[in-house]
């Protein structure tokens, strides 16, 4: 209720601006111990990846790309949160503005552009927060690397964020980095998955510690392209994918303002292409590696689709933004009750 009332100022504001004015006052109301008077579900534990989680929502990443959040947001009420995207240099990311709303379809279009203070930056984040919930890391590669090169920028945020992180999310899918998105094919994924297998088993017998690898795909993959990334995944033994990143198509929102703009488009208009590639990679991965979903998720009942159509855990960005922290609760709630 408190949400419904401040979101119009909220939205009264450029939304990049009214994005970090948010975090700020949720670490404010972090430090003064307020959050922790917020209304909760009970949620149901859920083990995915050999961790167990205190319920089955968790943070999408993207909303605190350098970890300087984390504990304002995981007491929200997630049962995991994720953090990044991280890349192994700052960078400042697209010029401004780069995110906009799209309230008639609950809908955000964004161009960020992997934007973060490097890698270094977010491991000294997650040291200071004192966080001791499920954290998962996000990690790309820099803008100016090219694709010949991206395993390296991959291999370097590995071997960095390792030792602190629950799980780590190998991001292929962002529509923002320049030819990003050609590394889900079949090459030179193969080749990449190859060398992130290699590399997290070498660090397991350095850490004394397995640390879950995900892979996260786009949605405008078809059920070709769905199913030989499904068949890489379970041929190098990935963990987890998480299914779905933003999407390039515009068909939902078309004449709406704002929705020529370029970039990721993400909220509601997403759901229904996220559920299909999550109900898709079930089918080809009969339950070899599990399915985080996340994609247009506004609803406890939307989060329950996620979950029927094969996905062992969901996670929440947009609907964050339309719904505020209720959503987390209700969805809680729901996932608890199934």
């Amino acid at each position: 209720m408190v949400y419904s009332l401040l979101r119009p100022a909220l939205f009264s504001l450029e939304p990049e601006d009214a994005h970090g004015l948010t975090l700020a006052a949720l670490d404010v109301a972090q430090a003064l111990g307020t959050l922790k008077w917020l209304p909760r579900a009970e949620g149901r534990p859920v083990r995915v990846m050999g961790i167990d989680f205190p319920n089955a929502v968790g943070l999408a990443a993207g909303l605190d790309k350098d970890g300087a959040h984390i504990g304002a947001l995981a007491a929200l009420g997630f049962g995991f949160v994720e953090i990044g995207t991280v890349t192994p240099r700052p960078q400042p990311g697209n010029p401004r503005p780069r995110l906009f709303r799209l309230p008639e379809a609950e809908a955000i279009i964004n161009r960020m552009g992997f934007n973060n203070r490097g890698v270094d930056n977010l491991v000294r984040n997650v040291e200071t927060s004192g966080h001791t919930g499920v954290l998962g890391i996000n990690i790309g590669k820099n803008k100016d690397t090219p694709n010949e090169r991206a395993v390296d920028d991959y291999l370097a945020c590995l071997d960095t964020v390792y030792a602190h992180a629950h799980y780590v999310t190998v991001n292929i899918s962002s529509p923002n980095t320049q030819n990003l998105r050609e590394l889900q094919k079949d090459e030179a994924l193969d080749a990449l998955l190859s060398a992130i297998k290699l590399r997290q088993s070498e660090l397991a017998q350095q850490h004394g510690r397995y640390v879950p690898i995900a892979l996260k795909i786009a949605p405008d993959l078809d059920d070709t392209q769905i199913a030989a990334i499904a068949a890489l995944l379970m041929m190098h033994r990935i963990d987890a994918v998480i299914a779905t990143n933003t999407t390039l198509a515009r068909d939902a929102v078309a004449g709406l303002p704002c929705a020529g703009e370029a970039g990721g488009l993400s909220g509601a208009p997403v759901r229904e292409a996220s559920t299909r590639v999550i109900r898709a990679l079930a089918h080809h991965l009969k339950n070899e590696v599990p399915i985080i979903g996340v994609g247009g998720i506004l609803s406890g009942e939307d989060a329950q689709a996620k979950i029927d159509a094969g996905a062992s855990l969901v996670q929440l960005y947009s609907g964050l933004i339309y719904r505020g922290p209720g959503l987390v609760r209700e969805c809680v709630a729901r996932l608890a009750r199934s």
